[in-house]
This record gives structure tokens, sequence and C-alpha cells, in this order.
């Protein structure tokens, strides 16, 4: 997943091998085929994510939380309307809204 910000900055969010969260500056690619796990695809955000509800909102705060053996499991971005959790579970990126 990535989050672009105003000025076109690429963000991207995703889960590494070790299960930790890995968030690093990174410029979206085209979608690719996985044989017979199917098609990823890359496409602009949809109503089926907690990001969807802060698209154009001022991002206020970014915090995260680490474990000693795995490094950074979970994310947090605050915004002046609510706040997204990113967290990695069983390998899975896992996104919510509080």
């Amino acid at each position: 997943m990535w989050l672009i910000d105003s000025e076109a900055v690429a963000t991207r969010i995703k889960t590494g091998s070790d299960w930790c969260l890995i968030v690093e500056a990174s410029a979206p690619f085209a979608g690719y085929d996985m044989a017979e796990s199917g098609r990823a695809e890359v496409a602009p955000i949809s109503g089926e994510t907690p990001f969807a509800d802060q698209l154009g909102k001022m991002m206020l705060a970014v915090s995260e939380e680490n474990v000693p053996d795995s490094g950074r499991i979970a994310l947090e971005v605050t915004f002046d309307s609510g706040r997204v959790r990113c967290e990695t579970w069983s390998g899975d990126l896992r996104q919510s809204s509080k």
C-alpha cells in the first residue's frame, strides 16, 4: 500500500518476510502476475479501506510500535478527523480506523 502526500511523495507500507512492518519511500509500480496465485493490481484508493475516509485530510502525527525481536509491528497515523492503524498480523497487513 502506498500513501501519497500533497507534494507527490510516496510512502509504501508493507509486511516483511520476518512479519515486521516496513515503511519506506517508494514510488508505486504497475501490477504483476503471480501465476497460479493470481494477479496483484495497483489501483487508486477505494471506499474499502480505512484510509479512504482520510483522503485529502491533514496528517497530524505518526507513531509506531516496536518489539525487540521483530522491529516495527504497527504504525498509527492521526488525522484531524480520526486515526488509521496499520499492523502486521501473521505476515498480513491489517488496517483499522478509530
